[in-house]
């Protein structure tokens, strides 16, 4: 039996709405990028995972500051002012388009005026948000059990965050990849990648290991948890990890937990801690990071969550 902290969320079954979920992020994300300054790999940019669904946390505004959060339990956007002063959109079946225009109508009414870049980022489909009226897709069980799985997700990524003294992102929603991560820093500068553009030098310009959550899309068709480390170091593919099901994906270049066999085995709140901390010893043993020194007690992989 497994258990309801971990829903079922088969890519196939929600696609259309996680397309249209995804497209909304950005436009919010986006609002959060033109408006704060830049920190080290793009942390200024992303959403954090609530009791209710996502927000942005504070954003200044001139002297005042507003949040905005998807409430996945009551269905509807919040935008809230430091003034007290809020909105609400309705998360139903609506296009992207109509949400994008909604959204920066009741941003105006607030005094905040913000002009963002209207093409989707890190999606397959570059139609401008004010032009997309063929993604709208909205399915309340598939919310609701995305929401639950983010809920526990940020549960046992920041027990495994904890045990990591050196440089450590937050845990944290990512809109443009759409997924939840978190990622642990060897303190030395990576090479910079030839070609690269300024996002990639800005979010790879160290050393890392970074795991998360995240529901799939058209390339792989399944949601999985994911660990990879940059630059990834020879012989990282042919590293044994834990749990058993877990893998090593040649075509996407990181190791692979799927969602189904997590939720499947006996305690999956061990299973996913080990598949995070014996992917990490993969990564930083072969990378020579200074364990050490990095960690507060080095942990073996089979050891428990609380």
């Amino acid at each position: 039996m497994t258990s309801p902290d971990w829903p079922a969320l088969t890519f196939s079954d929600w696609e259309d709405t996680c397309d249209t979920l995804h497209m909304w992020t950005q436009i919010v994300g986006k609002t959060r990028l033109a408006l704060t300054p830049l920190e080290n790999h793009w942390w200024n940019v992303t959403l954090y995972v609530t009791p209710r669904g996502l927000s942005t946390s504070a954003i200044p505004f001139r002297h005042e500051s507003f949040d905005v959060e998807f409430d996945f339990i009551a269905h509807k956007l919040a935008i809230r002012t430091s003034e007290g002063k809020e909105r609400n959109i309705a998360l139903i079946p609506r296009s992207v388009a109509d949400f994008y225009s909604e959204y920066m109508a009741d941003l105006r009414s607030l005094g905040i005026d913000v002009s963002i870049h209207r093409r989707p980022d890190e999606f397959d489909d570059t139609t401008p948000f004010d032009e997309d009226t063929h993604h709208a897709s909205y399915d309340v069980k598939h919310v609701e059990s995305f929401r639950r799985i983010l809920m526990n997700s940020d549960r046992i990524l920041k027990a495994f965050r904890s045990r990591f003294i050196g440089k450590c992102s937050p845990v944290h929603f990512f809109w443009g990849s759409f997924d939840l991560a978190v990622s642990r820093f060897s303190g030395r500068r990576a090479p910079q990648r030839e070609g690269a553009d300024a996002m990639t030098k800005e979010g790879y310009s160290h050393e890392l290991i970074s795991c998360g959550f995240w529901p799939g899309d058209r390339r792989f068709k399944n949601a999985a948890f994911y660990s990879y480390t940059a630059p990834s170091p020879a012989g990282l593919d042919k590293e044994s990890i834990e749990p058993q099901a877990a893998y090593f994906d040649s075509q996407l270049g990181e190791f692979l937990f799927k969602y189904d066999d997590m939720r499947a085995a006996a305690s999956p709140d061990q299973a996913l801690l080990e598949f995070c901390q014996s992917t990490y010893e993969a990564g930083a043993n072969l990378a020579h990071w200074d364990r050490e020194a990095l960690e507060r007690t080095p942990p073996k992989a089979s050891q428990t969550a609380h």
